[in-house]
């Protein structure tokens, strides 16, 4: 059952979406060169506790770490390691957050040094296609319209969009209904109505769109090893344009008063 949340429900979701914005951002500017993934996620454990915020993946059926970092040919929840970080790499940074009973997620993708020209191509057409799947998501629309607007600009781009991982419902659980995939056809699928909240996250592959998970039961690979990019907002439907609850704001500055 979708539950669409009340003006105070998406008060406290913006609240938890900004911290996380400002997290990522942060933990961005850490990237290079030379730092290990466990770097980064011990940086972000560390933040997170500075804000009041407890982090939502460690500890999720198992899951070891507060970050899910995927490199390169990962797709989604790569696990943080002693893995530095090489000139050329890409990065995915996923983050999920507990603040004050309510949940935020949200993901992007970061170049580590020059990368190649595939490489970036990927990265903006990832993030190209979630702002599309963003522009669908309004009131009366259908979460096929999401799925399709995410796919058509993928594949117009050459890319293949990953299946087996898609987007979520999101409130005082991880994981909600509706599902949003990052396929499918315009006009199908659950009506969007003001007050649903929910994850978009094109998960964008340079080859083909499979994927296998790892022995290590969380890491999610390319068949063909080409490179795999991932953006995700977690966004609010109003009557209007979708408001992007993990964007910028005063959460953080308001989070260290409280």
């Amino acid at each position: 059952m979708i539950v669409c949340k009340s003006r105070e429900e998406i008060a406290k979701l913006r609240m938890s979406g900004r911290i996380v914005h400002e997290v990522l951002e942060e933990t961005r500017e850490r990237v290079h060169p030379g730092v290990t993934t466990l770097e980064l996620d011990r940086f972000v454990e560390k933040r997170l506790a500075e804000l009041g915020a407890v982090p939502a993946s460690k500890g999720y059926h198992g899951y070891p770490r507060t970050l899910c970092t995927s490199v390169n040919e990962e797709i989604v929840h790569g696990i943080p390691s002693n893995r530095r970080l090489r000139e050329g790499d890409i990065i995915g940074l996923d983050l999920g957050i507990i603040l004050d009973g309510f949940y935020g997620d949200a993901a992007i993708t970061v170049a580590v040094g020059e990368i190649s020209p595939l490489a970036a191509k990927l990265l903006r057409v990832t993030e190209e296609a979630l702002m599309r799947g963003i522009q669908a998501a309004r009131a009366g629309n259908r979460i096929g319209d999401i799925s399709a607007a995410v796919e058509s600009h993928v594949e117009a781009n050459g890319f293949s969009v990953v299946r087996e991982f898609v987007g979520h419902g999101i409130g005082r659980q991880y994981h909600e209904e509706p599902q949003v995939p990052n396929f499918g056809v315009a006009g199908r699928g659950p009506v969007l109505k003001e007050g649903m909240v929910f994850t978009i996250e094109p998960m964008v592959n340079a080859g083909e769109s499979g994927s296998r998970v790892l022995d290590d039961q969380w890491t999610a690979v390319t068949l063909d090893g080409a490179y795999s990019a991932h953006f995700e907002h977690t966004i609010a439907v109003t009557a209007e344009e979708a408001e992007i609850l993990t964007a910028l704001g005063p959460a953080v500055e308001a989070a260290v008063e409280r």
